[in-house]
C-alpha cells in the first residue's frame, strides 16, 4: 500500500466521506489502489506522495485546468498578488476589471457577482431568480451542485436527479418543507417543460445547464427561451462546466440563444478558485433586496487568476486546441470500438469527451482500464478532461497503452478471459454511496 493510501485510511477517520469532493474520492477511481494525494503537478502531469509521476488523461484537477497545471502566465500573477496582499479592509480592483471582462465577452449581460465555488455561485443565482421573479419554485435540468436548494428535488423523488450527473445523492438533511420546490426536467424534451410549466403557476425560474452529454436539438434552446418570455420566467444558463470549452466565454454563444443569468467556474481561474454569476441588469439588481455575503468573496487571487486565465485563453485559442484535441480523442475511442467489435458510447462536450461501453461489467471494465494504466504512469479512465497540454504526442502515448487494454476488454466480453481474476481490488463506485 502507497503512501496516498496509508494516508487516505487515516482521512476516513478524520474527514467524513475521506475527502471534500465526492469526485475524488478513491473508490471512484481505484479502491484500494489509488494514489489519491499529490506532492506537485506541472503541465498534464502529477507527482503523488511517493515520487511516482504521472501523465494525467484523465480529469485534470476535475475539469478546472484547462491551461494545463501551474501555467506560468496565470501563476505569476497570483505570485504578484502574493507579494502585494491578497486581502485588506478595502475591496480589490481586480474583481470590477474581471466584471467588466466577462460582460464585454457576454454584452447581454450587465452586472456580476463572484463567489468562489460552484455550488456556491448556483445558491447565489438562485436566490437573486427567486428575487427577481417573486416566485418560489424552480425548473431544472443538469448537475447544480450539493446545496439544500438543489438535492430538494430528490425529497418528493428519491430518484430525481438520478439523471442529471450523479444517482443516488440521498437529501437526508434537507428540510422536509422544501419538497416540490425543484422540478425536474429532462433534455431536449420541450413539450415536457412546457407541462410543467402549465402545472405549476409558482414557478418563477428555469435553470440548466446548455450541455452536457450531448448537444440540443434543433430548435430546442429556443424553444426554452421563448417560453421563459412567454411565461415572464428567468432563464439561468448554469456554465460551471461548459464555460470557455467551445467558445471564449459560455457554451450559449455557440448557439446563439442568450439567457437572464449564466455562471462561471471550473475553468474561469485555471485551478484557483474563482466563481461568476452574470445576469441582465433588471435581474441582478434583486441582489439588493437580499442578503448575498461572504468574507472570502472579496480575496485578491482568484480575480486576478481569473484575468490573467483569460488573457492566456485569448492568446491560445484554448478553446479551439482543446475542442480539436478532444474530438480526435473521441474519434480514436469510436475506432477502436469498432475495429474490436465493442459496443463504445462516447458523450460530452468534445473537450470533456467521455466513453463508455454497453456491458453489465463497464465497471469493471473502467476499474481494470485505471488499474493498468497506472501501472504504465497514466491515469485514465472513462474519460479526458482535454488541457492546452494535450498535445499529439500525449495523445498517442494515450492511445498506445490503452488499445491493448480494450483489446482485452474485447477478450473478456468474448467469454476468453475473466476480467474478475485480472482486477486487484474491489470495483470503482459509480455514483454516490456512504463510506464506512
Amino acid at each position: 500500500m502507497g503512501t496516498g493510501q496509508e494516508l487516505y485510511k487515516k482521512a476516513k477517520e478524520l474527514i467524513p466521506g475521506g475527502t471534500m469532493l465526492l469526485s475524488k474520492r478513491p473508490e471512484m477511481f481505484l479502491p484500494e489502489h489509488w494514489p489519491s494525494y499529490f506532492s506537485k503537478s506541472k503541465g498534464c502531469y502529477v507527482w503523488d506522495l511517493d515520487g511516482n509521476k504521472y501523465l494525467d488523461m484523465y480529469i485534470m484537477g476535475i475539469g478546472t485546468n484547462s491551461l494545463g497545471y501551474g501555467n506560468d502566465k496565470v501563476d505569476n500573477a497570483v505570485k504578484q498578488v502574493i507579494d502585494k496582499g491578497n486581502m485588506s479592509t478595502f475591496s480589490c480592483p481586480e474583481e470590477v476589471q474581471l466584471a467588466e471582462r466577462l460582460i464585454e465577452l457576454h454584452p447581454w449581460g450587465e452586472m456580476v457577482r463572484f463567489a468562489r465555488s460552484g455550488g456556491e455561485a448556483n445558491a447565489i443565482a438562485i436566490r437573486i431568480a427567486r428575487a427577481a421573479s417573486g416566485k418560489d419554485k424552480v425548473a431544472i435540468c443538469g448537475y447544480h451542485g450539493w446545496h439544500d436548494w438543489y438535492l430538494s428535488a430528490n425529497l418528493a423523488n428519491e430518484e430525481g436527479l438520478d439523471g442529471h450527473l450523479l444517482p443516488g445523492l440521498d437529501p437526508a438533511g434537507v428540510p422536509r418543507h422544501l419538497s416540490g420546490s425543484v422540478v425536474p426536467f429532462h433534455y431536449n424534451d420541450l413539450p415536457e417543460l412546457e407541462k410543467i410549466i402549465a402545472q405549476h403557476p409558482d414557478l418563477g425560474v428555469v435553470k440548466m445547464e446548455v450541455s452536457r452529454n450531448m448537444g440540443p436539438a434543433e430548435g430546442y434552446l429556443e424553444g426554452v427561451r421563448a417560453l421563459c418570455d412567454k411565461h415572464n420566467l428567468v432563464l439561468i444558463f448554469d456554465e460551471c462546466t461548459s464555460g470557455f470549452r467551445e467558445t471564449f466565454g459560455g457554451l450559449h454563444k455557440k448557439y446563439g440563444v442568450e439567457p437572464d443569468m449564466c455562471m462561471f467556474g471550473k475553468a474561469l481561474g485555471n485551478g484557483y478558485a474563482v466563481t461568476g454569476v452574470l445576469g441582465k441588469r433588471s435581474v441582478m439588481q434583486a441582489a439588493q433586496k437580499t442578503f448575498i455575503s461572504s468574507t472570502f468573496w472579496t480575496e485578491r487571487i482568484g480575480s486576478a487568476a481569473a484575468l490573467a486565465t483569460l488573457d492566456e485563453m485569448e492568446r491560445l485559442n484554448s478553446w479551439d486546441f482543446i475542442t480539436t484535441q478532444g474530438r480526435l480523442i473521441t474519434d480514436r475511442w469510436n475506432e477502436i470500438g469498432s475495429s474490436l467489435n465493442l459496443k463504445i458510447k462516447t458523450a460530452g462536450l468534445s473537450a470533456l469527451t467521455s466513453f463508455s461501453i454497453d456491458s453489465p461489467n463497464w465497471l469493471k471494465y473502467k476499474t481494470f482500464i485505471t488499474q493498468e494504466m497506472l501501472k504504465q504512469g497514466l491515469l485514465a479512465g472513462h474519460c479526458v478532461y482535454v488541457c492546452t497540454e494535450h498535445t499529439d504526442d500525449k495523445i498517442e502515448e494515450y492511445f498506445n497503452k490503452v488499445t491493448p487494454l480494450f483489446e482485452k476488454i474485447s477478450r473478456f466480453e468474448k467469454g476468453l478471459e475473466n476480467v474478475d481474476a485480472s482486477l486487484d481490488g474491489p470495483v470503482c463506485h459509480g455514483g454516490f454511496k456512504r463510506l464506512n
